[in-house]
C-alpha cells in the first residue's frame, strides 16, 4: 500500500514538472517557474548597476538565495521523478543519462556557482561563473513550446552547423597565418604572433572592422579584402542551414497536428476523397 502511494506521488511530481502535461497544477507550477526565471534575469541586470546594487544589496542576496533553493529543489525533484519516463526508467543509469541532457546541464550550471562559493575555490573563477546565473533564462525552453522549436532546430542541424563551425576555424587559421607573415615584418606589435592575428581575422570575417589593427602592406590589404568578401558569404551558410531547419520543423509539427486532429475525429490521413482531397473516415 505504501509503495502504491509512493509511486502515485512520484508520478504526480513528474506530471507537474513535465512540460508535456496539460493538468492545471502543472500549468500553475510551470507558470510560476517562468515568472521566477524572468525576475532572475531582471535581478541580474539591475544588480550590475552599482547604485542599485548598493541600495538593495540585501534584497539581491536573499532573492538569489531563494532562487537557488527553489531551483535546487526543482532539480532534485526532476532527478528523483524522471524514472517515470520510459526513456530514463532505470534507477541509476536512467538518472545519469538524464543528468547529462542539455537542459539538466543548464539547470546544474545555473545553481552551481552558489554552492562553489562555500568551497575553497579561486574567487576569480567564482566571479566569472556568476554569468551562469543567466542560464536560468534558458530553462524557459522547457515550458514554452515555441522556444523548444529553436532547440529542436539546432539538434536537427547539429552536424551541418558543426561542419560550418569547422570551416570557420579552418578559415581563421589560414587567414591568421597569412596575415602574420604578410604584416609581422612591418607591424611586429600589431601582428606579433598568429594567435594575436586571429583577433584581426575574426573582426574582418565578421565585417566589423574596429580599426585598431589593420594591414598596411599590399599583400596584407589583399588578404583583408578577400577575407571580408568571404566573410559576407560565409555567414549566409549557417543562416541557410538554420532557416531550412525551421522550415522542416514547422512542417513536421503541422503534419503531426493534422494527424492528431484526424485521429481525434476517426479519420485516416492516408485516405483522401478523390473529389475534394479531404481525409475520409477510415473503413
Amino acid at each position: 500500500m505504501k509503495a502504491t502511494k509512493y509511486m502515485a506521488f512520484k508520478y504526480k511530481v513528474y506530471d507537474v514538472l513535465n512540460n508535456d502535461s496539460t493538468t492545471i497544477g502543472s500549468k500553475v507550477v510551470q507558470g510560476a517557474i517562468i515568472i521566477l526565471i524572468l525576475i532572475n534575469a531582471l535581478s541580474l541586470i539591475f544588480e550590475s548597476i552599482p547604485e542599485v546594487k548598493e541600495d538593495y544589496a540585501s534584497f539581491f542576496y536573499y532573492f538569489n538565495l531563494f532562487s537557488v533553493i527553489f531551483f535546487s529543489v526543482e532539480y532534485f525533484l526532476r532527478m528523483w521523478s524522471i524514472t517515470c519516463d520510459p526513456r530514463f526508467n532505470k534507477p541509476l543509469l536512467g538518472r545519469v543519462k538524464y543528468a547529462f541532457t542539455s537542459m539538466q546541464l543548464i539547470d546544474l550550471l545555473a545553481i552551481l556557482p552558489f554552492y562553489l562559493s562555500f568551497v575553497h575555490f579561486d574567487l576569480r573563477v567564482i566571479r566569472l561563473m556568476r554569468v551562469f546565473r543567466l542560464l536560468r533564462v534558458f530553462k524557459i525552453t522547457k515550458y514554452v513550446s515555441a522556444l523548444s522549436i529553436v532547440v529542436n532546430v539546432f539538434k536537427r542541424k547539429a552536424s551541418e552547423l558543426a561542419i560550418a563551425a569547422f570551416m570557420l576555424v579552418f578559415l581563421l587559421l589560414i587567414a591568421s597565418t597569412a596575415i602574420y607573415y604578410a604584416e609581422n615584418p612591418f607591424q611586429p606589435n600589431a601582428f606579433s604572433s598568429i594567435p594575436d592575428s586571429m583577433w584581426w581575422s575574426v573582426i574582418t570575417i565578421c565585417t566589423v572592422g574596429y580599426g585598431d589593427i589593420y594591414p598596411i602592406t599590399i599583400f596584407g590589404k589583399l588578404i583583408g579584402g578577400v577575407l571580408a568578401v568571404i566573410g559576407i558569404g560565409f555567414f549566409a551558410l549557417p543562416t541557410g542551414i538554420i532557416s531550412s531547419g525551421f522550415a522542416e520543423e514547422l512542417a513536421e509539427r503541422k503534419e503531426k497536428k493534422r494527424k492528431d486532429e484526424f485521429n481525434t475525429h476517426g479519420c485516416d490521413p492516408e485516405v483522401t476523397c478523390p473529389c475534394c482531397g479531404n481525409s475520409m473516415k477510415a473503413k
